[in-house]
């Protein structure tokens, strides 16, 4: 489906992200624009990012297509392969998108990252037919092309790139590997002699370091109910594992729990006194909630919108320390947003539910160590709530 309408509609503006330069420029890299320039159903359709985001629009108008593509970026910003990114990279190509007399169609992503670099822009071409390759990368910044490659021989597997070098020659030319991003690939590259190459440096670290830190999140109450076998304690994108995690993050940070525990209260049904996990005499462990006087209610028993409700709090509340993502360990963590990206956010709650998660993202979200992109069908209840962005998507 076209996306026909990409504005932001938001009834209260955005929180504006801490900025630490004078400049409006973020300390912490984050991504704030999201294009399709022509991928799947989306044909040049862009979407302002803001730290809390809602996409919102009927089923098939490409609320999780979106998801999908933002989660791909970020996995390619982290090094991955385009096959391991893109099993099924036709499903990507655009609706009614013909081959060229050489059989070839593809699709094209981008997104800009902000940071202390101001606005860098990442663009992406990406041949999904006959091969899976990258045919074409530009990353820019003010006007200034500081990466840029193209396929120059469709027998090699590799593509030509040039780069901002501004020293005794303008650019440095070298082949890149057609199947990663060129712009992960850069500090490997580079060598940071000149003005120029370090501004390149600069402006690829902020992408990438704005891209990795990605959590998608679509939690899933059948799989939640029953016990769990003890593991790592990193939480999985279906909250499968949520029993396991409460494991851990329940000894590790008193206060942090105190504040689950005080939101689980106001969205589930009857007393909330507290929220744990016990070890069973197989080797597994169950969630419990602490009803007060005694009475315990294993999770397994509560709703599928309290099931939602709980471990999106839990989400909103820890970090890349505790979720199943890709930080950048060269980077500190205080230098590093984490960016949820929840589908069907909405999915099974009820008003109040609705409610007080909007109301936690945005607290959370203020404060700038945390971004939420959610898909919703209908956006009509965050009226009133600041720090909504609204991005209206028609079928």
């Amino acid at each position: 489906m076209t996306v026909s309408c990409t504005s932001p509609m938001s009834a209260v503006p955005a929180s504006p992200v801490p900025s630490g330069d004078g400049r409006g420029r973020p300390d912490r890299p984050c991504v704030t624009e999201l294009r399709l320039s022509a991928f799947a159903g989306h044909r040049r359709a862009g979407f302002p990012l803001g730290p809390l985001t809602l996409l919102v629009g009927p089923s098939g108008c490409g609320k999780t297509t979106a998801l999908r593509a933002y989660e791909a970026l970020a996995r390619l910003g982290g090094g991955a392969a385009l096959g391991e990114v893109f099993p099924d990279p036709v499903a990507c190509v655009p609706d009614r998108a013909r081959p060229d007399a050489q059989r070839r169609r593809g699709f094209r992503i981008g997104c800009t990252a902000e940071g202390p670099e101001g606005p860098v822009r990442l663009d992406v071409a990406i041949q999904a037919e006959p091969e899976l390759r990258v045919v074409g990368e530009r990353l820019s910044t003010d006007g200034l092309v500081l990466l840029q490659s193209a396929l120059r021989d469709p027998s090699a597997r590799t593509v030509q790139a040039a780069w901002h070098t501004a020293g005794s020659a303008s650019v440095t030319r070298a082949p890149l590997p057609d199947d990663r991003l060129g712009t992960a690939l850069l500090p490997l590259r580079v060598a940071g002699k000149t003005d120029g190459q370090r501004r390149v440096l600069a402006a690829a670290e902020q992408m990438v370091v704005a891209l990795r830190s990605v959590f998608a999140c679509d939690p899933r109450p059948g799989r939640m109910r029953a016990p769990v076998p003890t593991g790592p304690g990193r939480l999985l994108g279906g909250c499968d594992n949520l029993a396991d995690v409460l494991w851990r993050t329940r000894a590790e940070c008193t206060r942090r729990h105190a504040q689950l525990v005080a939101a689980v209260r106001a969205g589930c049904t009857g007393p909330v006194t507290d929220l744990y996990a016990e070890a069973l005499t197989d080797g597994t462990v169950r969630a419990l909630l602490d009803r007060g006087d005694g009475v315990r209610t294993r999770l397994g028993r509560l709703g599928d919108g309290e099931l939602r409700y709980l471990a999106l709090a839990l989400v909103l509340f820890t970090g890349p320390g505790v979720l199943e993502v890709d930080p950048v360990g060269e980077v500190p963590a205080a230098l590093q947003t984490l960016t949820v990206l929840a589908d069907n956010l909405d999915r099974g709650l009820d008003p109040r539910q609705r409610t007080e998660l909007l109301r936690l993202a945005a607290r959370m979200c203020d404060r700038g160590h945390i971004r939420l992109v959610g898909a919703v069908s209908d956006a009509s209840w965050t009226a009133g709530h600041t720090g909504v962005t609204v991005v209206h998507l028609d079928a």
